[in-house]
């Protein structure tokens, strides 16, 4: 190519695979800032709430600042489950109103492109949220609020254990025993009113070791002078060995410590797997009432709080352009007002689950699927 002397030609630029279309990095431009407001607001009002419930405890406790900081922060990412869908559902609305409230969506469906288009990159970006608020809930909450709880006992009990849970089982799914402990020693090694059962195939129990005294030593339990009664398959007492010691093995991946404290038996402190399989060893050892209805209940939750992003954003979108040109305020009002009836909802439900009026997991997900279809018939009616 033919170029005038001393002029340079800039080489034409070349894009190199796919880029995102204009409208969709439109779109998440103007959702980011009031997503990241939002979240902000959310998270400072937690934080100020937490603060102020346990002010009581940790000012009279004349504990380092350090600590009561370290307590508030560690507590703070137990909100993300609430943070998450309000965040959604205040970004869609002051976003997408007001490209409503200038007419650009009015332009842009005169232009031929459909809501259906339009809301694609707002319902992503909601499943996006709802993906990375389930792998916080599951990977980073249990550990901030364990860490959180252990601080706060530094604070008021001056210790950094947890509390022990008396009279609790444990079950080992490799071999199919059940522990029952009656009372931890402070030592938190120490037990007593220890039984072993195991299962049999064609009976109850293949033989039941009791022992008044245990101590754990590592990875196994030691019991002193503990007494094996042994059965039948017709459930008749076959014999019974008495004062021996005798050493078992604990459950399979549960530490001393996740053994003997509540660390293990807190909901809020442990992932789906882990209370999932909380509730089969309380099923197996005959456990059953509200306390196994709040566990099942608990880890329904753990989906639909966070599923509740994405029906946020499902709903928000229809209410925004048709609600955009009467102002921003709307807006706010309406995401405190709409999440204010879906936890309402919410809470009414997990109520009734937890009282056995309704299956635990109806219970949990019940709301997001009222929700779910009011945000469907919604955006129906605004793309006819």
């Amino acid at each position: 190519m033919a170029t005038l002397p001393g002029v340079r030609v800039e080489p034409a630029p070349i894009h190199l695979g796919w880029r995102v279309p204009i409208l969709d990095s439109y779109l998440v431009r103007e959702m980011a800032a009031p997503f990241g407001f939002a979240l902000a607001v959310w998270m400072l009002f937690w934080f100020i709430n937490i603060f102020f419930l346990a002010a009581d405890y940790i000012i009279n406790a004349h504990e380092s600042p350090f600590l009561i900081f370290r307590f508030l922060i560690f507590r703070v990412p137990q909100a993300t489950p609430y943070a998450f869908p309000f965040s959604c559902l205040f970004a869609t609305l002051l976003a997408v109103g007001r490209l409503a409230a200038d007419n650009e969506i009015t332009a842009l469906r005169t232009a031929g492109v459909a809501f259906v288009r339009i809301a694609r990159t707002p319902l992503i970006l909601g499943i996006a949220v709802f993906l990375f608020s389930y792998w916080v809930n599951e990977t980073i909450v249990p550990k901030s609020v364990e860490m959180s709880t252990r601080t706060f006992y530094q604070i008021v009990m001056h210790t950094a254990e947890l509390p022990i849970v008396p009279r609790f089982f444990r079950t080992d799914e490799t071999t199919g025993r059940v522990f029952y402990v009656g009372e931890v020693m402070p030592d938190h090694r120490t037990m007593t009113n220890v039984m072993i059962f195991e299962p049999a195939l064609n009976s109850p129990f293949r033989q039941v070791t009791n022992a008044q005294t245990a101590v754990v030593d590592g990875a196994q339990l030691h019991l002193i002078n503990a007494r094996v009664t042994r059965f039948k398959p017709t459930g008749e007492v076959d014999g019974f060995a008495i004062d021996k010691d005798i050493d078992v093995g604990l459950p399979l991946g549960e530490s001393p410590d996740q053994f003997l404290n509540s660390s293990s038996s807190d909901p809020y402190t442990t992932n789906s797997k882990q209370l999932s399989d909380q509730i089969k060893a309380m099923q197996q050892t005959g456990q059953g009432g509200s306390a196994l209805d709040v566990l099942k209940i608990t880890l329904a939750q753990k989906l639909s709080f966070p599923f509740a992003s994405f029906i946020a954003v499902l709903i928000a979108m229809p209410l925004a352009v048709r609600l955009g040109k009467k102002g921003r305020m709307i807006g706010f009002a309406l995401s405190i007002l709409m999440l204010f009836a879906y936890y309402l909802m919410m809470s009414a439900f997990s109520a009734l689950g937890k009282n056995a009026a309704l299956n635990p997991y109806l219970a949990a997900w019940l709301p997001n699927g009222l929700m779910l279809a009011v945000g469907a018939i919604l955006f129906y009616r605004v793309e006819r």
